[in-house]
C-alpha cells in the first residue's frame, strides 16, 4: 500500500509530470498508471468511467466496463483536477478510498482494489471545503502527502537548463543543433511566465 498524494499548483506547472514521476520512481512502477480528467465529465458518465458498470446499468450500457479504478489495480490512479469532481461522486470516491472496494454502476457486488491515488488540482481545496464544494473527509484522505508545484516565474534559475533540454530534444528530432545565446537567455528570464 502506498500513501495517497495531493499535488497542488497553478495550471501549467507540470502536476501530471510530477504524478508520473512519483509513479515511475515508486514501488508500483511496473503496474498501470491510469490518468482521469475529473473536469471532462460529470454524473453517471463520470461514475461509469471511474467505477465501471454492468450491462444494463443505464441506457446504452450494453456490456460491462472495467472503470479506471479497477484498471489501475495494483498501480496508480491519477485524478487530475480533482476539485472539479461532482460532490455526489466525491462521496463514492471516498468510500473506495476508505474501504478499498469498488462497486460498478448498476451492481451491488464490490471488488477489492489496491490503488495508490495521486490527485491534482489548481484550486485551493481548503477554500473549496469551507465553501461546501469539496468534502472535508475526502480532502483529508487525499492529503496524506502534499506536493506543491511552482510556476516557472518563481524559479527563473531553471529556464536556461529547460531551454537547453528542449533544444537537445528538437535536435534529436532532426532540427539543427542549437544553443541558447546570452541575449535569448536573458529575454526568456525576463518573460512573465
Amino acid at each position: 500500500y502506498s500513501s495517497n498524494i495531493l499535488i497542488t499548483g497553478p495550471s501549467g506547472t507540470g502536476k501530471e509530470l510530477v504524478a508520473r514521476q512519483v509513479h515511475a520512481l515508486g514501488p508500483r512502477a511496473r503496474q498501470p498508471f491510469v490518468p482521469v480528467d475529473c473536469a471532462s465529465m460529470s454524473g453517471e458518465l463520470m461514475a461509469s468511467q471511474l467505477f465501471g458498470h454492468v450491462p444494463g446499468a443505464f441506457t446504452g450500457a450494453n456490456c460491462a466496463a472495467l472503470g479506471c479504478v479497477r484498471a489501475a489495480n495494483r498501480g496508480t490512479l491519477f485524478l487530475d483536477e480533482i476539485g472539479e469532481l461532482d460532490y455526489a461522486l466525491q462521496a463514492k470516491l471516498l468510500r473506495v478510498l476508505q474501504e478499498r472496494v469498488v462497486t460498478p454502476v448498476g451492481s451491488h457486488q464490490g471488488e477489492r482494489v489496491d490503488v495508490q491515488v495521486v490527485a491534482a488540482t489548481n484550486r485551493n481545496l481548503r477554500d473549496e471545503v469551507r465553501a461546501g464544494r469539496f468534502r472535508e473527509d475526502l480532502y483529508y484522505r487525499l492529503h496524506v502527502i502534499h506536493l506543491q508545484t511552482t510556476p516557472l516565474r518563481e524559479r527563473t534559475e531553471d529556464i536556461a537548463s529547460l531551454a537547453a533540454t528542449f533544444l537537445k530534444q528538437l535536435a534529436a528530432e532532426g532540427l539543427p543543433c542549437c544553443t541558447l545565446s546570452t541575449g535569448a537567455g536573458q529575454t526568456l528570464a525576463a518573460y512573465a511566465w
